[in-house]
């Protein structure tokens, strides 16, 4: 029963935690590491007459895994791009799987040889289960830390599918080994069923996720009109998947057989999808949402956790004497392990490919020192039984305690070392610096945003605002700042090998041209195929400016990944369109494509005299108009083609543009009107429906 006391800790709990943002940032050290200090905090405090009451905060082990875990799964693999999943999907797959392994193995067998060197007997098979809980790596602190740091954006991809994926096979593996531990081992049979109870798990639970993950699109894109509905079936999808899978691994058989389906894997294979998929299928006004949403949500589970392992750390009884051996030595084990995991395992895979996808000795570095532990390790932890007994066994600690124990000071270790170490770590490895495009945007963006201030602060002046005193002062601030911003993009520019400028001004345009986009599919002026393909060339392009290949950034990129273009190829054999079909299509796609081109150029044509003068160069801004010009007039020639050879066709197309454009005017006027509260409430839904209907 919900008592009134933990209601008002947990509420008290949250608040803390989102002020320690704050502290975190005057301090200077990571969100997690202040929640886990509050969390021992409040532990001692606990332990006080006065404030016994603390003790009613607790999370039972099915809250930990039922409630939250669906939460913190889907937000992370929701946000995570398929494309460049598929890219890097053997590294991912070869740390995820092949490392964790690795990992466990090195764990279990380590700890029990480093623990029997100092006189302290353990069973290999509590060996083997810490190191399937302790091995999967939590990117939710250092995922924080690289995106402050500035680390490359592939290492940090890398890190998160690691994480993420090893997160499903460290529970699958760690279920098995529970198994066995509550079963008992039984030699070469035990391990053959261990093995064909992970695999299926493994399997299984990708065949779920995927037929989980295309209904539940399907279903967003049946509901798009409705902002709500999208919102609630990204609940259901989460929560469904991962209930759905745990109740067919408990009461589903085929003959003798247990079906096996990983939850974990498959909720992070229909959240994928859902991310990756559905979400051009879910409500324009209501995606947005949908991310900040569950953003918040994780940010809720994780400061909760944090804060448990903090009240744990307080129970852990170093009284005793027997348990801090156990705790350094097991610290040592799990970092040498994860060294073992990485270094090996990448080095080999470095061999097979070209240097461009090699991943270099500074990245391996960081992965293995960048190897935090959180929120899962706790949750397996207390999945264990309590009353759970082992043969021989001999400590004090029951194997729980033991293991719980063990896992708190991991993830202490992690936390108060790693963490506060990664900062001068990447330093000390050149990983923090800005590429050569970063450092002439981020002079430009200066030099914009100064000379933007000054042309406020005249007007502000004008209109009585600020004494001509302040004026004058900032005024000469600002004009300061920017002369030195242009010297230095401009210098920098010139010393490099690499136009920079141009790159960074195409960029800019890219942006401009996905915004465009964004607002065409929004009003139904393209199809979620059209969408898709321009999306996913545009995102293909900007990979090619980031990586300094200009050229081929002008090409024009499929930037669909291999899924989508393999879901196309299947669609189009059941269901081959039209040659009237491809024709919308292909005329919809060019004039996307001369429209999103033109706001470009609109967009460029707005720079000033003075800007191209100082902040751009006069040769990168011809060189984008020129880019965008010819990409207006090659679409331009090729919807003029279509109409030539489809004139009723093209003239239906035009009249239904048309009014999707009159019903956009429509709708921004009602929402200005609203926001403006010349109508009320009641008059918007009215006039929203006359429109619609009319």
């Amino acid at each position: 029963m919900l008592e009134l006391s933990t209601l008002l800790i947990a509420v008290a709990t949250l608040a803390i935690s989102s002020f320690a943002v704050f502290w975190a940032k005057s301090l200077r050290i990571p969100h997690t590491v202040l929640l886990v200090a509050i969390g021992v905090g409040i532990g001692l405090l606990s332990t006080l007459p006065s404030f016994s009451f603390l003790e009613s905060f607790h999370l039972t082990p099915e809250v930990l895994f039922y409630v939250f875990l669906p939460i913190l799964i889907f937000e992370s693999a929701y946000n995570i791009s398929a494309r460049k999943l598929a890219e890097d999907a053997l590294p991912i797959t070869l740390l995820a799987v092949v490392g964790l392994l690795i990992s466990t193995a090195a764990i279990g067998f380590g700890l029990v040889f480093a623990l029997g060197f100092v006189g302290i007997e353990l069973p290999l098979m509590i060996g083997l289960l810490f190191g399937a809980l302790i091995s999967a790596t939590d990117p939710v602190a250092v995922l924080a830390l690289f995106k402050e740091f500035g680390a490359p954006r592939r290492l940090a991809l890398v890190f998160e599918g690691e994480s993420l994926f090893n997160d499903a096979t460290g529970v699958a593996l760690f279920l098995v080994m529970l198994e066995v531990v509550l079963v008992g081992f039984a030699g070469v049979s035990t391990i053959t069923a261990g093995v064909v109870n992970f695999t299926i798990m493994i399997v299984a639970g990708i065949i779920f996720g995927i037929v989980c993950g295309v209904i539940f699109a399907k279903a967003v894109e049946w509901t798009r009109d409705n902002e709500q509905a999208s919102i609630a079936l990204t609940f259901v999808l989460a929560y469904t998947t991962f209930l759905a899978a745990d109740f067919i691994t408990h009461y589903v058989h085929i003959g003798d057989q247990k079906l096996y389906v990983s939850a974990i894997i498959a909720t992070t294979i229909a959240s994928i999808i859902m991310g990756n998929y559905g979400r051009p299928k879910i409500h324009p006004k209501a995606e947005e949402f949908v991310d900040k949403l569950w953003g918040q949500l994780a940010f809720i589970v994780n400061s909760v956790v944090f804060i448990l392992v903090g009240i744990l750390f307080v129970d852990i009884p170093f009284s005793s004497g027997e348990i801090l051996a156990p705790i350094l030595l097991s610290i040592i084990v799990v970092a040498a392990a994860r060294a073992l995991s990485i270094y090996p395992l990448v080095s080999g895979y470095n061999v097979f490919v070209s240097a461009k996808r090699r991943i270099p000795l500074s990245w391996q570095h960081l992965l293995s020192w960048g190897s935090l532990r959180g929120a899962l390790a706790v949750t397996l932890v207390l999945m264990i039984p309590e009353d759970l007994t082992i043969p021989g066994w001999t400590h004090t600690l029951s194997p729980r305690e033991f293991i719980l124990a063990l896992t708190i000071g991991c993830i202490f270790f992690t936390l108060f070392v790693k963490a506060t170490t990664i900062q001068a770590f990447m330093s000390w490895l050149r990983l923090n610096r800005m590429t050569g495009i970063e450092r002439v945007a981020y002079e430009e963006a200066c030099a914009l945003t100064h000379r933007e201030v000054t042309e406020r602060l005249q007007k502000f002046h004008e209109r009585g605002y600020i004494t001509t005193a302040t004026y004058e002062k900032l005024l000469a601030e600002h004009k300061d700042e920017f002369k030195k911003a242009c010297a230095a993009a401009k210098e920098f520019a010139a010393n490099g090998a690499t136009d920079y400028t141009s790159q960074v001004l195409r960029i800019y345009a890219i942006g401009i041209e996905t915004m465009a986009l964004k607002e065409l599919y929004q009003y139904g002026e393209i199809s979620e195929g059209t969408y898709k393909r321009i999306s996913g060339k545009l995102t293909a392009q900007l990979d090619a400016i980031e990586h300094g290949d200009l050229e081929r950034s002008q090409t024009s990129l499929d930037g669909r990944d291999v899924f989508e273009r393999a879901v196309c190829w299947v669609v189009e054999r059941f269901q081959p369109p039209t040659p009237e079909d491809r024709a919308i299509e292909q005329y919809s796609y060019y004039r996307a494509q001369s429209i999103i081109a033109r706001k470009v150029l609109k967009e460029i044509s707005k720079i000033t005299p003075d800007d191209a003068a100082s902040v751009f160069s006069a040769s990168s801004i011809d060189h984008v108009t020129q880019v965008y010009t010819k990409y207006r007039g090659g679409s331009q020639a090729k919807m003029e083609a279509i109409a030539a050879e489809h004139p009723i066709l093209t003239e239906r197309l035009g009249e239904q543009f048309a009014a999707r454009g009159v019903a956009k005017v429509e709708e921004h006027m009602l929402e200005e009107l609203f926001e403006r509260r010349f109508i009320t409430p009641k008059l918007f839904v009215t006039l929203k429906e006359k429109f619609y209907v009319d």
